[in-house]
Formats: C-alpha cells, sequence, structure tokens
C-alpha cells in the first residue's frame, strides 16, 4: 500500500498476479464488493436497513475508569479485546495505533499485553490497511482479535470462503461505525489551524481521553494545541473523506461479531451533543461469536449494559442513518457517469431509501453528479 496524494493509502502492483490473486482480489475487495448481511452466520438475528444485522442492541461502557477513559466513547472495543486476551481466547490483537514517526498517521500493530492495547486505543481518523501483511497472519497461525474498518471486516469475511484459515486465526472480528477515511491533509490542516507545523508534531491524538475528547497536539519544541472534535471532525476532516467512502453501503460494521460506536446523547434540536462527558458506547452483538464474548466481559464484571432498541439509534447517530438512506443515489449518479461501484447485493439499501423523501434523493443525485462532473469527488 502507497499513499497518494492528498493522503490516501492506495494499492500498487510490484509484480503480475496469479490466477488465484486474480481471483482473490476480485472476489474479496470491498472496493469491487461488499459482504452482505444474508450470510447464515446473521440469520438467528434481526436485520435493520440502516444499522445491520444483529442479536442484540445495547449501550454500555467499560468498567475500567482507565480504560473508558481513554477510549474515544466507552471503551467497549478495547474491554472486549482485553478480556479476550486475559481469558486466553486469542493470544493477540491486530489493531491500528500511531505512528510514533508520524503522529497524525497509523501503523498496524500486533499487541500481546492489555497495556500495548490500551496504548493503541481512541479514534484514528486517517488511513490504515490493517491486512496488507495477511498472508503473514494467517500462515503465523495464533488466534488473534482483529479490530477494523467495515470494510476491512467485509474483506475479511469474503475471504472466508477461500481461505479456511481466516476464521482460525481471527475468531473475533470487532469493527466501529465509520464516519469515512479523511486524507492525511485534514490533520495537516487541524495541526496548522493550531499553529504547529504537521512536520514537527511529536503526539497527536484524534480523540480520546475523555468523551468525545479534544484533538491534541504537540510538537518537538513542547509547544501544544488543541479543538474540540465537533471542529476537527466538523471544520477539517469531514470534508476530506474520500468518494469511496461517501458511497459505503456498510459503514456500520454490519459483518462484525461485535460493532461498537458512540451512543450520543440527543440535543434539544435532535443533534448530538458533543459536550465532554464520562463515555458510553453503542454496542451491536451480531453472531454467536460476538454474543458468547459480549457475554464473558459483562460476567467478569468488566462492562456495564442496558439494553437499547434499535430504533433509538437513529437519535444517537442521524449522520449514519441519512447517509444509508441516501446510498442509493450517490450510487445511481456514479453509474449514470460512469463511475465505478462496489457490488452491494443484501445490504438492503433499497429498504434504506425507500425511508428518504424522493426530493431529497433527486438532491442528493444530482448533487453527487456535480461533484464528479466538477472532479471535487
Amino acid at each position: 500500500m502507497t499513499t497518494r496524494a492528498p493522503g490516501y493509502s492506495r494499492p500498487q502492483q510490484t509484480a503480475p498476479l496469479d490466477e488465484q490473486a486474480e481471483k482473490i482480489v476480485r472476489e474479496c475487495c470491498p472496493g469491487l464488493k461488499v459482504a452482505g448481511w444474508d450470510e447464515p452466520i446473521f440469520a438467528d438475528g434481526s436485520t435493520e436497513p440502516s444499522w445491520g444485522p444483529y442479536r442484540r442492541c445495547l449501550t454500555g461502557f467499560a468498567t475500567d475508569p482507565e480504560v473508558r477513559h481513554r477510549g474515544s466513547s466507552g471503551g467497549a472495543i478495547s474491554a472486549l479485546a482485553i478480556h479476550a486476551l486475559k481469558s486466553g481466547l486469542v493470544e493477540r490483537v491486530l489493531h491500528v495505533a500511531p505512528d510514533a514517526e508520524r503522529p497524525t498517521r497509523n501503523v498496524i500493530t500486533v499487541s500481546d499485553t492489555p497495556e500495548d492495547v490500551l496504548a493503541g486505543s481512541g479514534s484514528r481518523y486517517a488511513a490504515s490497511s490493517p491486512l496488507e501483511r495477511i498472508d503473514d497472519h494467517l500462515a503465523d497461525g495464533r488466534p488473534t482479535v482483529f479490530i477494523g474498518k467495515p470494510c476491512d471486516v467485509s474483506a475479511l469475511r469474503q475471504l472466508v470462503r477461500m481461505d479456511e484459515r481466516v476464521d482460525r486465526v481471527f475468531p473475533i472480528k470487532l469493527s466501529f461505525f465509520c464516519g469515512g477515511l479523511p486524507s492525511h491533509a485534514g490533520a495537516d490542516r487541524i495541526t496548522r489551524a493550531m499553529g504547529l507545523d504537521p512536520e514537527r508534531l511529536v503526539h497527536f491524538r484524534y480523540r480520546g481521553e475523555g468523551w468525545p475528547g479534544l484533538t491534541v497536539a504537540r510538537d518537538e519544541q513542547g509547544k501544544s494545541g488543541e479543538m474540540r472534535y465537533e471542529d476537527s471532525w466538523g471544520a477539517h476532516l469531514s470534508k476530506e473523506v474520500q468518494f469511496r467512502c461517501k458511497i459505503c453501503p456498510d459503514a456500520v460494521g454490519g459483518t462484525a461479531d461485535i460493532a461498537c460506536a458512540d451512543a450520543w446523547y440527543g440535543g434539544e434540536s435532535g443533534y448530538p451533543q458533543f459536550d465532554e462527558a464520562d463515555g458510553r458506547s453503542l454496542i451491536m452483538s451480531r453472531t454467536a461469536a460476538g454474543d458468547a464474548l459480549l457475554d464473558a466481559v459483562v460476567a467478569a464484571d468488566e462492562m456495564d449494559v442496558s439494553p437499547l432498541p434499535a430504533r433509538e439509534i437513529d437519535l444517537m447517530q442521524p449522520a449514519q442513518a441519512r447517509r444509508k438512506r441516501r446510498v442509493a443515489a450517490r450510487v445511481f449518479a456514479a453509474r449514470a457517469l460512469g463511475r465505478p461501484v462496489p457490488v452491494m447485493d443484501g445490504l438492503q439499501v433499497g429498504k434504506a431509501a425507500a425511508r428518504e423523501k424522493i426530493a431529497a434523493q433527486l438532491k442528493e443525485a444530482i448533487g453527487t453528479a456535480r461533484r464528479i462532473v466538477m472532479k471535487r469527488a
């Protein structure tokens, strides 16, 4: 994987691919095909057009105050991964961590202690490629918790059909609700807005250490800056999200064993409030494996959870709900203008679109077409 301006990860072919490798790319790459929500492993639960398959829908938080504080929301993903390690369910965790050389960037790391998992906690709004060395991990064979973006888990689910090692090596696949991947330029803009030089940073935290947590940066001379989440995401990062993410039919980790998100509290306007508070996670267990891990974590008193009707997620995640309702319109515009789009069967895109007003769909299609024509997408 290489980085291309303005800061997105792209594959670079360095040698000819044999027929099997071509087949794996064709069948597993989520840029070509997204894993559906109609797989047999989801058959025992319910499926909601915006939020995907689920067995249980909950809110909760890690009972360890440090895990809860350092996570971006309630520390649920960290608590799940840490328990899987401590209980012996897995030997390690594959996840994203800050790059020590370029703190706004990510590196893929493998952790075998709870301390190392916690060191990588917190949202990272930058490019990451956790499947870049998938062959090495599969060959190693040690059971591992996988934590990745919804598209990463989608790729793994599709690879299962072609490589029986996947479920054995990755018995637990965790994901989160994803707002899309911004380019590196977004973080650089934030840094400059703080009055700092992106090339001289020694520390950069997108979120965490509180909920939602401040964006914090520090340079090599000890000068620091901070920014509220609603400004860092709303004014900078969200404007740098790549086009593929804008037509994503599964930004909610619908094929993960468990997917987590911010369980935002709604304000009077109906839009989430981002005032600092004790973290609270939205937790959706989607498979039997996810349910079993969740039960174990709660039984060990490492997470406090409460039931949540799935319809209430719309109040916590209105932007995700709106995006799913409008994916069909965006895809229509892209196809009409000859832009490639992934196959997205079994993801209830049509059902979600039926919830949106025709006028809004038309406006979205026209806006998408305009951005494509003007090469802004």
